[in-house]
């Protein structure tokens, strides 16, 4: 691996603690060994050969099926035995104790083969890695592939490249620390307790999304009633209930006229993820539509992606992308939390579907939006159901956040462990 003078100078440092030393990967205890993968561990790649899906064969590990810690292969494609032996150069294929590496631009993306997965053939976008010596821990090299050890490699093999993919002798070469296996194993352990906290918060995140689907399913259709309603519901258009497209800037308006601009790719599924500031003069041409505090956006290029917003505002002047339809709910009439929930509701999915069934462009306009039909109760029942709906997004969205930060505490973690500035184990 080649360095630059910088990072030359810094591996020459002379403020290398006592009890340490400087080497590829950076300043390590001086027991540690470091060098490259393909020291510690075989890589082998799979053969350049055609797969043929079959109802019942081999499962095949792609990229999609290295997930998580474990390979994933519940809904793997089958195929062929022919192809299952010629797969892996020289006959080799998968056992216990193995790992499945992505070999694209997020080689971070790792899996151990488990004791219950083989047989299984490969794709061609993985490679397998297999340990050449006992004193080498699986749990610990997954980790490491887990960290900016390897994710820092990576990014600088891919810097000016289009082919978003690292080849194999590229994976051999990444520069990896290598502990001796009573400390792998304890770094494996404790980074093992953060991966299952993590696992727990992704179980409890899943369950709680299912209940509010469930709920919706069930509060926005009248199935369920919640305490002190019983008039009737009464099925409507969204035309004859909001207003659409209220307010838009014409070409009369100021070119330095100043506003906060909402793209299509700023809105994912609900949430606000970005946005930027721009003057009316050199804005993109489809910053049109105004805003106000408790408009609905309704994606509609492309409507399936469900790039739908409840906008809550903020200072000074916001305008949106014309890819939105702007729904402006009408007071004591429609509720704007409410008629939010239904655009992810399946009774709205199945209408906007059947408007894109049969297109080759998967757009609705406006008008398609106008004509969407959902239940409507009186304004209270609508208010008190957003209520409830809204209540279980912020607590799903406190628990996405909680996670988060523990995935953050984990990366800081593998940096501290992983490196040897914390020791588990004293040298």
């Amino acid at each position: 691996m080649s360095l630059s003078n910088s990072q030359f100078s810094t591996l020459h440092s002379p403020l290398i603690p006592p009890g340490y030393k400087q080497t590829e990967v950076g300043v390590i205890p001086e027991e540690w060994d470091a060098g490259s993968l393909g020291r510690f561990w075989s890589v082998t790649d799979c053969k350049h050969v055609t797969a043929d899906f079959v109802p019942d064969g081999f499962p095949i590990a792609s990229i999609k099926e290295v997930q998580s810690r474990f390979v994933e292969l519940t809904n793997a494609k089958q195929t062929t035995q022919h192809f299952y032996n010629l797969l892996i150069e020289g006959g080799r294929k998968p056992q216990p104790g193995d790992l499945i590496i992505s070999r694209n631009a997020t080689v971070g993306e790792i899996a151990q083969v488990a004791e219950w997965h083989p047989p299984f053939a490969m794709g061609q976008d993985v490679c397998l890695l297999r340990k050449k010596a006992p004193e080498f821990s699986t749990d610990f090299i997954q980790a490491v592939f887990q960290s900016r050890i390897v994710a820092n490699q990576l990014s600088n093999l891919m810097v000016g490249s289009t082919f978003k993919r690292a080849n194999v002798e590229q994976i051999r070469n990444f520069s990896v620390p290598m502990p001796p296996l009573p400390e792998q194993r304890a770094i494996a352990e404790a980074l093992r307790d953060v991966n299952g906290l993590l696992g727990g918060l992704d179980r409890l995140i899943a369950k709680k999304r299912d209940l509010k689907q469930a709920a919706m399913q069930q509060l926005l259709t009248g199935q369920t009633r919640l305490p002190g309603f019983h008039g009737e519901w009464e099925v409507k258009r969204l035309g004859e209930v909001v207003d659409t497209d209220p307010e838009n800037l014409g070409s009369d308006t100021r070119p330095d006229f100043l506003f906060n601009y909402i793209a299509l790719e700023d809105v994912d599924r609900g949430f606000l993820r970005s946005y930027s500031e721009q003057l009316f003069a050199s804005a993109p041409s489809r910053a049109r539509r105004k805003l106000r505090t408790n408009d609905v956006f309704v994606s509609t290029v492309p409507p399936n992606l469900q790039s739908h917003l409840l906008f809550k505002g903020d200072t000074g002047s916001w305008v949106c992308s014309t890819g939105f339809c702007v729904v402006r709910c009408r007071e004591g009439v429609t509720h704007p939390g409410y008629v939010f929930f239904h655009l992810f509701a399946d009774c709205v999915k199945r209408q906007i579907d059947a408007l894109l069934t049969g297109s080759n462009y998967p757009a609705i306009n406006s008008g398609d939006v106008r004509a969407l039909q959902i239940p409507i109760p009186e304004y209270v029942e609508q208010t008190t159901i957003a209520e409830v709906l809204t209540d279980m997004d912020l607590e799903l969205a406190a628990l996405e956040q909680r996670r988060e930060k523990t995935r953050t505490l984990k990366q800081a973690m593998m940096q501290e462990l992983l490196t040897g500035k914390t020791r588990l184990i004293n040298g």
